[in-house]
């Protein structure tokens, strides 16, 4: 498994052992791609109490460079203005130029009509779409300056998570259903833009998936949904996304990709 040997992807939001961002970043480590991953504590151990280690990430990269890759990790506020280029510069210094972005980070507070606030509007507005368009700009212009330089270049890609929000309502989470929804308008639109440079730039929404949040319940709940006869896992979106960050994707750009098991 090389399909993506030498080359070198950020992931962000990989703060827990179970979410679809760790497993984003084994596939492609995997498949011969140095990592270099972010993460913020400071969220996950007040939305996400029972899967947040402050000295995870450590681990984490040490399990990464037993595939024979290199691997690196820094904690960031994704909705700070300064943190794109923070971002590229540390990545480029410790793993080289990263020419696979995959914006998996993000914010999500459930809140129906009632519990709607300014402030609750502002946070998801300030990741969802600021942090996620300042990071995907500042990725391009970076490999557009490269790729004038170092003709051998082959482009890159962009890789942005949605939620299906699309595909039908989504009531009780107003704010993060419609923040993904300009998501995807962002990755139609600038994948036109970049399409001439060879940098490609997709969404997947990978459906309900199991990533420790589901009780018994709820996955009882969604079970028959799925044809399948199974829920959705990390894993199952993280093989997607490889496949998108590889050559034989080249041809694909533009698309908002609902791989949900049928779901």
């Amino acid at each position: 498994m090389t399909k993506l040997y030498g080359k070198t992807a950020i992931v962000t939001g990989t703060s827990r052992p179970g979410g679809i961002g760790t497993a984003v970043c084994r596939t492609l480590a995997q498949e011969g791609a140095n990592v270099f991953y972010t993460h913020l504590y400071d969220y996950d151990k007040t939305e996400n109490p029972g899967d947040a280690e402050k000295n995870w990430p450590d681990l984490f990269a040490e399990e990464l460079r037993s595939y024979g890759v290199k691997a690196a990790h820094m904690e960031v506020d994704l909705t700070d203005p300064n943190s794109p280029a923070q971002l590229l510069d540390a990545c480029r210094s410790a793993l080289g130029l990263p020419t696979i972005l995959v914006n998996n980070a993000t914010y999500s507070v459930a809140a129906d009509f009632r519990q709607l606030n300014a402030s609750l509007i502002d946070a998801h507005c300030a990741m969802n779409i600021r942090g996620t368009f300042m990071l995907s700009a500042e990725f391009a212009r970076m490999l557009e300056v490269e790729l004038a330089v170092h003709q051998d270049l082959c482009g890159g890609r962009i890789i942005n998570l949605t939620s299906g929000q699309g595909k039908g309502p989504m009531p009780g989470n107003l704010a993060y259903a419609a923040t993904k929804g300009a998501v995807s308008t962002y990755t139609e639109c600038l994948s036109a833009e970049l399409a001439p440079f060879h940098i490609t730039v997709n969404a997947v929404d990978p459906g309900p998936t199991d990533t420790g949040w589901m009780s018994e319940e709820v996955k009882k709940a969604l079970l028959p949904g799925f044809p399948m006869g199974r829920i959705g896992l990390p894993e199952d979106v993280s093989r997607l996304i490889a496949f998108l960050a590889s050559d034989d994707s080249q041809w694909i750009t533009g698309q908002i990709i609902h791989s949900r098991g049928g779901f």
